[in-house]
């Protein structure tokens, strides 16, 4: 007699970061039989709000992408005045602790989906964001920046500068000192909202600051859209007899006029 085959659906909570288009985003899912289920999401075009107008696409926007998804996703969950994270951004691995007699933190498990996981990939900044808004995720620092494969030692650091937009205001220095022209060029819009080398580590500290105040999603106001058509729109029965008759009536009216 042959067996029955049970399947068992055990929900297991996935953090999901992606890179599509050079346009980062976040989301917690779970898998169930009939789809993925986004839990919550966050996404670095919102970073705007936070106070964080330019750069939108570097390993310190996907770190406060990270921050804004868990902070977000603890909030959802009552859970934000439990789990406040690292609030001091040190770059150090931090893994969140259960609390005595309160619930456990939230779990989840990354996933990077396509994205090529080298050492330094924006995703790990994502992921460190997420870590350090409070969300518990099994991970290590070998894919941090500051990590050294040959010694294997880890410099924070090193992470907490890029965390901090470091390497930014590194590049801005030697770019404005090497050449005015590709400075202009390259940080014009940094330039135009007086946003400079010496300003830019308190620039993401606001925006860290903002995001933990106020982390829940804005609904924005939907225009109405007016649909426009290139083509006739179809007519129905009534309409159909009506223009034949009109046609009849105009020809006939025609030939009279040629006999007359």
């Amino acid at each position: 007699m042959a067996m029955p085959i049970v399947s068992i659906c055990r929900r297991k909570d996935t953090l999901m970061l992606f890179l599509i288009l050079n346009v980062l985003y976040s989301q917690v899912a779970y898998a169930k039989i009939e789809g993925d289920v986004i839990v919550c999401a966050a996404y670095a075009h919102e970073l705007p709000r936070y106070g964080l107008k330019v750069g939108l696409t570097n390993y310190a926007a996907a770190y406060c992408t990270g921050l804004l998804l868990a902070r977000r996703l603890l909030q959802k969950y009552k859970l934000d005045g439990l789990y406040a994270g690292q609030e001091e951004v040190d770059g150090d691995e931090y893994n969140v602790e259960a609390l005595d007699d309160q619930p456990g933190p939230f779990r989840a498990f990354l996933d990077v989906g396509l994205v090529r996981t080298t050492t330094g990939a924006r995703v790990f900044g994502a992921m460190k964001g997420a870590a350090d808004g409070g969300i518990d995720i099994p991970h290590g620092v070998k894919r941090f920046p500051g990590y050294d494969a040959e010694s294997g030692e880890f410099d924070a650091e090193t992470h907490r500068k890029h965390i901090m937009g470091g390497h930014v205001a590194a590049y801005m220095t030697y770019l404005q000192d090497e050449d005015s022209d590709a400075y202009q060029k390259q940080f014009g819009k940094y330039i135009k909202l007086g946003v400079s080398a010496d300003n830019l580590e308190a620039l993401y500290k606001k925006v860290h600051a903002a995001i933990r105040a106020d982390p829940a999603a804005k609904t924005t106001e939907k225009k109405d859209v007016k649909v426009k058509r290139w083509n006739r729109a179809k007519m129905n029965l009534a309409q159909r007899k009506d223009r034949v008759k009109q046609k009849k009536e105009s020809f006939l009216k025609k030939l009279a006029a040629g006999d007359a």
